[in-house]
């Protein structure tokens, strides 16, 4: 039987909707907080409680890899994830399985269409806080296998254009490994789109009463970008996704939506937007692409 993408999500990673969740692997504890996103993740989670899958597969920005783009490549990880920004909000205990076959299969297939891979084998490498917040408030039972692919930094030392052609690359590779693989893939983009954001954290942290995006730019760009995702233009979006990076300081510069866009084959049915806010004065969606066999 012939693997299929159960449904492909654009998951992004702010610690503080984590933090607001009060779950027991995290230390800190809040008393709300980004109500809007983190119900839209209650959203996304009755959406893909309709069909079952196998596997998560997440793109994370938080684990940068100078040389080339790197998967987990052991079955189990188990530490403390700390945000390095933001340690007063995120301190998750996590305890995870990967599925190493897929692994190795998307990583041997992004290598045969020419990308340079390699397989993390260290057995004290801690898992980044953008795998860890995208997985649990996608799926918080933490009862599935992932598969992590890391951000190379293509489009830092090269361009944005270079790095949306890698990441189209490594989304069709990805694609064809879940094919042969026979399993049910969810696929999670872990990233924000606009990204400039405020320096000076409000007491408390989630006192939402200093909470809005940080300017009308960036919104005018973000509420484009939906507008092409509910529309079903994704090839438009990539064509844009260039100056999108430049003008609203997008987090899509590490790669993750074009690599989701790349292993949905640019999609042309309507994304759902289950939600749009701010964290921080960044621009955050959470969107699902379901395709048309699985809606």
């Amino acid at each position: 039987m012939s693997g299929r993408i159960v449904a492909g999500v654009l998951a992004p990673h702010p610690p503080h909707l984590v933090y607001a969740e009060n779950p027991p692997q995290n230390e800190p504890s809040a008393e709300c907080g980004w109500e809007e996103l983190r119900w839209g993740y209650e959203r996304l989670r009755a959406s893909l409680a309709r069909d079952d899958f196998d596997v998560i597969v997440v793109h994370t920005p938080h684990w940068k890899t100078v040389v080339g783009t790197h998967f987990l490549g052991l079955p189990h990880f188990a530490s403390k994830s700390v945000d390095p920004i933001f340690p007063n909000l995120f301190r998750f205990t996590y305890d995870l399985n990967v599925d190493v076959d897929l692994s190795r299969a998307i990583a041997e297939e992004a290598s045969e269409a020419g990308l340079v891979t390699r397989m993390m084998t260290n057995p004290d490498f801690r898992v980044d806080y953008g795998t860890i917040t995208a997985c649990h408030l996608t799926h918080p039972a933490w009862d599935k296998p992932i598969v992590v692919i890391s951000s190379n930094r293509a489009y830092f030392y090269f361009s944005s254009e270079v790095g949306d052609q890698e990441m189209l690359t490594l989304g069709a590779a990805t694609r064809r490994a879940i094919e042969k693989s026979g399993k049910r893939a969810l696929l999670l983009a872990s990233n924000s789109l606009s990204h400039r954001h405020f320096t000076e954290e409000p007491d408390p942290p989630e006192d939402m009463s200093n909470e809005h995006v940080y300017n009308h730019n960036q919104y005018l760009w973000d509420m484009h970008v939906l507008q092409l995702m509910r529309e079903g233009k994704t090839r438009q979006l990539i064509d844009e996704m260039p100056d999108f990076i430049e003008h609203a300081i997008s987090e899509c510069n590490d790669g993750s939506l074009t690599w989701l866009i790349g292993a949905l084959d640019f999609p042309t049915w309507p994304a759902t937007v289950h939600a749009y806010g701010s964290v921080i004065g960044t621009g955050n969606a959470i969107v699902e692409w379901r395709p048309p066999q699985e809606a």
